[in-house]
């Protein structure tokens, strides 16, 4: 667990620093990330809700950019929390990042519509990558760690 933790610093640290200097990437760190990060150590999840949870976290954003565009108000946050809430409990989610995700264009300005989407998903894609290569690696050095084990009782015995 202490390994995944330190993992999730670095890349949310990464994601952070590349965020303030490539041309571009702004929107790839939102602080919700952090959450997101928080959901998938806190809870076992199996790959299908990893999933589940992360296509509900692009289409979120992708409909509060709508919200956005169509008017930049209050009224259409409200709208948008209104269709997200309607969205996590329709497909059970679990997962109140969700609603924080759809937020992000209306206090995050960029050119492109797309842009915020798209960083929601390359974010959350880097974050489940991140944990899966750590809970691999755990495994593998358990495996080495087990067989010396092994070796060192045998070479006792």
């Amino acid at each position: 667990m202490r390994t995944k933790i330190v993992a999730i610093g670095l890349y949310l640290m990464l994601v952070y620093w590349l965020s303030l200097h490539v041309e571009g990437l702004h929107t790839l760190f939102f602080p919700t990330l952090g959450a997101f990060s928080l959901l998938f150590l806190s809870r076992p999840l199996h790959p299908k809700e990893v999933v589940k949870v992360a296509l509900g976290a692009v289409l979120a954003s992708a409909i509060g950019v709508l919200a956005h565009a169509v008017y930049p108000g209050v009224i259409s946050l409200f709208v948008t929390m209104l269709v997200i809430v309607w969205m996590i409990r329709k497909f059970q989610l679990n997962a109140p990042p969700i609603l924080s995700v759809s937020f992000i264009p209306f206090f995050v300005e960029s050119p492109n519509w797309w842009a915020m989407p798209v960083s929601v998903a390359g974010s959350i894609v880097g974050l489940v990558a991140t944990l899966y290569m750590v809970h691999a690696l755990e495994i593998k050095l358990s495996l080495v760690l087990n067989a010396l084990v092994s070796a060192k009782k045998q070479s006792l015995d």
